[in-house]
């Protein structure tokens, strides 16, 4: 059952209200823009998301794991798309894709919950800042490019900030056990209203916790519902979706490949469901740190620091690109000798994007969004 932005608001389901280019002329645009933020929380394996196939160390520190990339897409002469992106693969040759290797935040520590903390509220460190920078962004748009909403149980930080938003999901379904679950289910099954309601929220944080589920077809639910939530006269213009399940410490292989299949999917039911929307449409997928280069015991990876983030959109301003300063793998280049090193900063990659998607002065768009840096 989907709703639009109104009907949520009326029925109070889940919404919760919280606080440079030469000549360029910065101006908001005259088109209603849409951005949609997608966060990777379990730090995402970026050297098996976009494989660097023409490093000479890639092949020998990734063992089993450096099969991933056959039949993938090559980018470039350094880089293989993992062969799940197929559809980000497609917009990469139509110049609606862009992906951004190396890049990490400030952050240099392998905990989730700091490495999350510090992408969602662009802070010098982590529980530095109670706002976050999709948050801060919202104060420098135009009023009727502010309305955003989270497909999330809760406000995430990166959306906290002096304007109020909105969440679609109850907030207190992640607490809850199965078994409550079940109970609440079988309470609401003869309610008219709450039943479609209740089931609606359960299903959109299944999704939203398994992406890659049913052959990545709940990544395309998903996807779905985030279009449809963003596409009626009054719905969001602003959008943030969690994903989990990207901490792949054993047996990656198989569980990166459904993750990313799913994401692909996602990706693709957001362009198909905003139809020529897209146009004017910039998604940003990133994660809290990456993984490292060497394959553990078990078939994993563990937490590492540099990864990839994702650019799309029907008009980068640099599609069907790779950027990275390339660092290498051998052993000497790596960081502390086991992780991909960062030679670029994710927030420097973010503000960019969201600089050239608004219009914006990006010294204005970087300070505000990363007032600390």
């Amino acid at each position: 059952m989907i709703f639009s932005r109104r009907t949520l608001i009326r029925s109070g389901l889940g919404i919760a209200a919280a606080s440079a280019m030469p000549g360029f002329a910065y101006a908001a645009a005259n088109t209603p823009r849409r951005l949609v933020f997608v966060i990777q929380r379990g730090a995402a394996d970026g050297l098996a998301t976009l494989a660097p196939t023409g490093d000479p160390a890639f092949a020998a520190a990734r063992r089993a794991l450096a099969d991933e990339t056959a039949g993938g897409l090559k980018l470039d002469a350094m880089f293989t798309l993992h062969p799940a992106l197929a559809q980000s693969g497609a917009l990469f040759g139509a110049k609606q894709a862009h992906f951004a290797h190396a890049v990490a935040t400030a952050y240099r520590d392998r905990s989730h919950f700091d490495g999350q903390n510090m992408l969602e509220g662009g802070g010098s460190r982590p529980y530095g800042r109670e706002d976050g920078w999709v948050g801060r962004l919202l104060t420098l748009l135009p009023a009727a490019e502010r309305d955003a909403l989270a497909i999330a149980p809760a406000v995430p930080l990166a959306l906290r900030g002096a304007l109020p938003v909105g969440t679609y999901a109850p907030s207190r379904l992640p607490q809850a056990d199965a078994d409550l679950i079940a109970r609440l289910t079988a309470l609401y099954a003869d309610d008219k209203l709450l039943h479609s309601l209740w089931d609606s929220a359960v299903k959109t944080q299944e999704l939203a916790s398994d992406i890659g589920g049913n052959n990545g077809r709940n990544g395309a639910e998903l996807g779905q519902l985030a279009a449809s939530l963003m596409m009626p006269a009054d719905g969001a213009r602003v959008m943030m979706v969690e994903t989990g399940g990207w901490d792949t410490h054993s047996g990656q292989r198989g569980r990166l490949a459904a993750q990313l299949r799913g994401l692909d999917q996602l990706v693709g039911a957001l362009q198909a469901g905003l139809g020529p929307a897209w146009a004017d449409t910039l998604v940003i997928v990133a994660t809290e740190f990456g993984r490292t280069v060497e394959v553990n015991g078990t078939g994993g990876t563990d937490h590492g620091t540099a990864s990839t983030a994702m650019l799309l959109g029907g008009g980068l301003e640099a599609g069907g690109k790779v950027s990275a300063d390339w660092p290498g793998l051998a052993p000497a280049s790596r960081h502390e000798g086991r992780d991909l090193k960062p030679t670029r900063s994710l927030e420097s990659v973010i503000a960019g994007a969201v600089a050239h998607h608004y219009a914006l002065d990006p010294k204005r768009v970087m300070g505000t969004l990363y007032p600390d840096a």
